[in-house]
């Protein structure tokens, strides 16, 4: 039996690329690839040989139970996307299922992914974050801005730059124009940004500064209360340990 390795890709700089990941691209039977015209410049960079099929959102529920099946019969593949860790607002969540229920063995290699960095960088709290992905275009926007709004836990979401300012309005409107947000865009690329304000203050930049590029929005939590928040978890913590 085979095996299925899901390897993270840059999201930028291709020397995120990890050792790791360019060995298993280069020893599998085949790589799954979101586009493989995007992938093929990075094949080329690193020197992958390895044939490329296409598995994308147009195609990956009607061919992830084949592939699980040529996986189990013996072939070794891996998974890329674009840029990022399969399965993250990406392709592959159906291929690891069918795999799963076929007793293949999924393996999981670590690497570049969008919103870990944003997040971290926004100075929000890490202890409890949601990650939300692409919010709804149309149908459900509004009812998922409202759930967003009253979470307590730093939330994670992507957008297009196309929409980020109407976005931040939006957002404003539903959650108050003093909520902390920071807009995190071209991550680990030439012109990474991170900025950080209210979201009032982030909507007047950006209707005067034309958004580009991949975009992270990162919104502080309901309860989040900027500055004392660090030390308060301190007390929280002295008192648990009892020191």
């Amino acid at each position: 039996m085979g095996k299925l390795y899901l390897v993270p890709t840059p999201v930028g700089n291709l020397e995120d690329m990890t050792f790791r990941a360019i060995r298993v691209l280069k020893e599998v039977d085949l790589v799954l690839a979101e586009d493989t015209r995007t992938s093929s410049m990075l094949f080329r960079k690193f020197e992958i040989r390895t044939p490329m099929a296409s598995h994308h959102k147009f195609n990956e529920h009607k061919t992830s139970a084949s592939i699980a099946e040529k996986i189990a019969a013996g072939m070794n593949v891996a998974l890329i996307s674009d840029a990022g860790t399969p399965g993250i607002s990406d392709p592959g969540f159906f291929l690891v299922r069918e795999c799963i229920e076929a007793g293949v063995e999924v393996e999981t290699l670590p690497g570049a992914t969008a919103f870990v960095p944003a997040l971290v960088t926004s100075g929000f709290p890490t202890d409890r974050f949601i990650f939300e992905g692409f919010l709804p275009v149309k149908k459900g926007r509004q009812t998922k801005m409202k759930e967003i709004a009253s979470h307590g836990a730093t939330t994670i979401v992507y957008e297009s730059p196309y929409r980020l300012v109407k976005t931040l309005a939006q957002f404003a409107e539903i959650m108050g124009p003093q909520r902390r947000a920071a807009v995190c865009r071209e991550i680990s690329k030439l012109h990474e940004e991170c900025r950080r304000g209210t979201l009032e203050e982030l909507h007047k930049w950006y209707l005067e500064n034309e958004p580009k590029g991949e975009i992270v929005l990162v919104l502080s939590g309901k309860d989040y209360e900027g500055k004392d928040y660090e030390g308060e978890r301190r007390e929280e913590g002295r008192g648990e340990s009892g020191q």
